[in-house]
């Protein structure tokens, strides 16, 4: 546990650094940020019919959401959905961008869907993933043996949390 703490920590700090470049994927100019986490967990392929053949097929991602302390305070699951405490929002994707990292998901900005709940998150408006490590699926493996068949990827990610435009 101590050493996931460590990476973390190392993430968040290497994270930092890196807001100082223009984002792939801005968030719209004049929304504040609210909250910005990490994102640890996988990405969930499924192998699946398409064409004359298969391919692995991204399901869900499921992942734990930490502060820059390292402490868990959320969830992040299909939908997709991030949950902290009582407060739930679900996203969908305005715009992408291939990540810098090779193997790496690519980055987002998504848009509130819906929310529920109360607290800070309430106000979201908008959120974004950027600083992906890992979760892509694999390039083999999937055929007809493997139908249904499900994969979990690793990955990381920073999640940033934006109100609406002011």
């Amino acid at each position: 546990m101590i050493k996931r703490l460590v990476c973390l920590a190392a993430l968040i700090a290497a994270c930092g650094a890196a807001h100082a470049a223009e984002p792939l994927v801005p968030a719209p100019q004049g929304a504040p940020l609210l909250l910005e986490v990490m994102a640890d967990g996988v990405q969930v392929y499924s192998c699946a019919p398409k064409g004359q053949g298969f391919e692995w097929t991204f399901k869900a991602p499921e992942a734990n959401l930490f502060d820059k302390q390292g402490l868990q305070i959320g969830a992040h699951f299909a939908g997709p959905t991030w949950k902290f405490g009582d407060a739930t929002i679900v996203g969908e994707v305005m715009s992408r961008a291939d990540a810098p990292a090779s193997g790496a998901i690519p980055w987002l900005l998504l848009k509130t869907k819906s929310r529920d709940g109360a607290g800070p998150l309430a106000a979201t408006a908008f959120i974004r993933r950027a600083e992906t490590t890992g979760g892509i699926a694999p390039t083999a493996g999937c055929d007809a043996a493997q139908r249904d068949a499900q994969v979990r990827m690793r990955y990381s990610a920073l999640y940033q949390f934006f109100g609406a435009v002011r």
